[in-house]
């Protein structure tokens, strides 16, 4: 692969400087490229991009401003090349909260709320499109603007009276600003409630249905406490250009293309329309009708009458079609609501680690069941579920009790429970990616850290987008957020002494400072790389040694302080979206906590009304193809285990690795940055665009749940990424993000309509009639070992 291409071209851009650069900058020098001449060139999203027309469609790299061309078009890499190039400037001024966008929105909410709270039951969890919302958002509000009465229609008639209130309710064209609010106030609740979450864990394995105080007051400080937090890390998480998200510019992309010279754009809206309908009616074949269709394995295909004992291999290494059934090895999905967009959007030096992180996986997780560590083979190979050391499930109500607090005379009893060899290797990894997250942001990414603050503190911010909002707009003063992370807490404090916690004050207080002193990394990783890492464990490591042997109180301790990194890290990523698009911070301000309450609400029906209709099939380790308890089974593990953690991960402990994992996360980091300072570059390949919790992150990535999806994610990314951004920049530019938000719209509707429709989330479900493309024995795509037929 030359220098200047593909992988290694692309994993110098955004990574930090080692050697005084700013983290802005690139390191990659080009050879072999001539200066040539130098030409303004405006891009067609731009009003402010500059750069070099190279001769005779020749790709040309300006040295002056670090950006390649290729026939006339940049090619995107960096976050400055995002804000400078793909996201244009343009601000028209337009109304941006209106009646309109705010009934709109909470409309959609509900909906947005409902189907991520549908998706945490599910084998593969996957986050609401918001796409999918703003399309739908789009619809209504342009036949809002056309058939609502207006203001004009009265004019000079003896209704006259009327305009100000018919301007009140329709002012007129639906314009990006009104978009983007109601877009935003749905996409905010969409993002679901960690308390919601636990109150699902308490009613599946604690039979405990939480007052309706508690759920009210525990969902308010969780989201708004992480709001305010956020609202205080601006100047570092959202204000600078390389702080992109990537998951959200297909949804940038499509608000301009839909609002920005609608003629111009007729062509990508054509598109865009041609792949949400395509996929809209494509989606019901894998999700219903052809579920072989999501893991299509020739191995597994090939091999149905080979000896049990070799389908059990087959089956742990080659399935992935039904939850916790196998590795996924080399299967190939066609189910988009798996696969994604996100892969359209991630940069490619973050795609490169986690392939690095995949192979790890493969390897790791068959090595650890087949040589039976942590007697591994005595349980399923993949599973969140806690184990007795005979193999059957744990019964925690008989060690725990209807108080929730450890009996140990029961324990004596009963015994420890057991991790599967999987889920110990995903905690293990968990925390070994937080101590690589904080080595990484310390050492790689600390001066970018102290230039953002000095801008801020300055006003000397770069980024022509913050210049834009700071220009015409007033910012939203601190002692806001500092009023709400206050309102939270003290909301919280009433949970903590009214509700069904067992959680102490301390422990509550202590919680909440750790969850923001873990934020600023994961967010800085997040909006730098479009994927975080899992900061749940480490949560769950410090209850479970301030409040031993309280799995419920556990829960709490981990839900405040992570839920103050996730909220963080999703409002951050809003708030961005509000810089691109150009809307008053302080409308801004009161949209996303207006959604974020709102969401929180419906996550709370919805949940209730799924855990009621599926409980058996929650309850079970495997679940189904189609619903999963996985995610609560997974925090109820974590509760349980770090409550019993003295016994489990303690010096003679059979865990005693995964706490040290956060000491381990953090010396490679260390030991890399050395190497980089020392060699920045070995074999053509920058030393520090290899970012270790990225790898560590994915090499747990396939340790439960569906994994059929994993080919088919690397093959889009290749493909959206690689090719297209490298080798045709203008046809990525124009379609690329649009593409990708249609796909996951049309996916996203049809599974919301199947969802209550067939698949049982409102009561009854429906299944399509057995055929060889949807097996009624058996897993779907007929790796059958592991006595999937009995």
């Amino acid at each position: 692969m030359a220098d200047q291409d593909g992988i290694v071209e692309q994993l110098p851009k955004l990574s930090a400087a080692t050697d005084g650069h700013t983290p802005s900058e690139s390191f990659d020098e080009k050879a072999g490229h001539a200066p040539g001449k130098l030409e303004k060139h405006l891009s067609s999203d731009s009003s402010i991009a500059s750069g070099k027309v190279e001769p005779d469609g020749k790709a040309v790299y300006d040295h002056d401003d670090e950006v390649q061309y290729v026939n006339g078009e940049p090619v995107i890499t960096t976050g400055r090349d995002v804000s400078r190039y793909l996201v244009d400037t343009r601000d028209d001024h337009d109304p941006a909260v209106t009646f309109r966008s705010l009934v709109i929105g909470t409309v959609f909410a509900g909906l947005g709320a409902a189907l991520c709270q549908i998706y945490l039951f599910k084998p593969v969890q996957v986050t609401v499109s918001t796409v999918f919302l703003l399309l739908l958002i789009y619809s209504v509000g342009v036949a809002w603007a056309k058939y609502f009465p207006r203001a004009e229609w009265v004019k000079d008639t003896r209704f006259a009276r009327l305009g100000p209130v018919l301007h009140f309710i329709n002012p007129g064209e639906f314009r990006i600003k009104e978009h983007v609010i109601a877009s935003l106030v749905a996409s905010t609740a969409s993002y679901g409630s960690s308390a919601v979450s636990n109150f699902a864990v308490q009613r599946l394995y604690y039979e405990t249905n939480v007052e309706a105080t508690t759920a009210i007051l525990a969902t308010f400080s969780t989201a708004c406490f992480g709001y305010g937090l956020v609202g205080l890390l601006r100047p570092l998480t959202v204000y600078p250009a390389e702080m992109v998200y990537w998951a959200n510019l297909p949804t940038v992309s499509i608000f301009q293309a839909l609002h920005f010279d609608t003629a111009s754009n007729k062509k990508r809206m054509k598109v865009f329309w041609t792949a949400f309908t395509g996929m809209f009616v494509w989606e019901v074949l894998p999700s219903y009708i052809f579920p072989l269709l999501n893991g299509i394995n020739i191995i597994c295909l090939a091999t149905q009458h080979v000896p049990s004992a070799a389908q059990d291999v087959i089956t742990n290494l080659f399935g992935g079609t039904d939850g916790n059934e196998g590795l996924g090895f080399l299967s190939l999905s066609l189910d988009w609501q798996y696969i994604t967009s996100s892969f359209m959007s991630f940069p490619l030096i973050q795609q490169a680690n986690s392939w690095i992180g995949y192979v790890v996986c493969y390897v790791a997780i068959m090595g650890i069941y087949y040589s039976n560590v942590w007697n591994s083979k005595a349980f399923p190979m993949l599973s969140t579920s806690l184990y007795s050391q005979n193999g059957s499930v744990y019964d925690q109500m008989a060690v725990f009790g209807p108080t929730f607090q450890l009996n140990e005379t029961a324990l004596e009893i009963v015994g420890l429970p057991a991790l599967t060899g999987s889920n110990a290797w995903s905690n293990l990894c968990q925390n070994l990616g937080i101590g690589g997250l904080i080595a990484h942001t310390i050492f790689f990414w600390g001066p970018y850290v102290w230039d953002s603050f000095k801008q801020a503190r300055e006003k000397t911010q770069p980024d022509p987008h913050w210049q834009v909002i700071h220009k015409n707009y007033d910012e939203v003063p601190w002692y806001w957020y500092l009023a709400l992370l206050a309102l939270s807490f003290f909301a919280g404090l009433i949970v903590i002494f009214k509700g069904q916690t067992t959680l102490p004050w301390y422990a509550y207080i202590i919680s909440l400072l750790l969850g923001a002193f873990i934020t600023p990394f994961s967010t800085l990783l997040y909006a730098r790389m479009g994927n975080g890492v899992a900061t749940n464990q480490l949560m769950k490591m410090v209850a479970g040694a301030i409040n031993p042997g309280r799995p419920v109180a556990n829960l709490y301790f981990s839900m405040w302080s992570h839920d103050v990194v996730s909220t963080s890290i999703n409002l951050a990523g809003d708030l961005k979206i509000g810089q691109y698009t150009k809307i008053p911070p302080r409308q801004m301000f009161l949209t996303q906590v207006w959604g974020t309450i709102l969401g929180a609400a419906v996550n709370y029906v919805v949940m209730v009304s799924v855990v009621d209709a599926q409980r058996e099939i929650l309850l079970d380790p495997r679940g189904t193809n189609i619903w999963s308890g996985q995610y609560p089974q997974s925090l109820n593990s974590a509760a349980v285990t770090w409550s019993l953690a003295k016994q489990l991960y303690g010096p003679h402990g059979p865990y005693i690795w995964i706490p040290l994992g956060l000491l381990f996360g953090m010396v490679p980091t260390f030991l890399q940055w050395l190497i980089a300072r020392r060699w920045p570059s070995i074999m053509g390949i920058r030393t520090d665009s290899i970012i270790l919790p990225i790898i560590y992150q994915y090499a747990q990535w396939m340790s439960a749940g569906t994994n059929s999806a994993v080919v088919s994610t690397i093959i889009v990314g290749l493909v959206s990424q690689l090719w297209l951004r490298r080798y045709h920049p203008g046809w990525y530019k124009k379609y690329n993000f649009i593409l990708g938000g249609a796909l996951d719209g049309g996916a996203q509707v049809m599974i919301f309509i199947l969802s209550f429709a067939v698949f049982g989330a409102s009561g009854t479900p429906r299944p399509f009639p057995a055929w060889w493309g949807n097996p009624a024995r058996g897993n779907v795509d007929y790796c059958n070992g592991n006595g999937a037929l009995d």
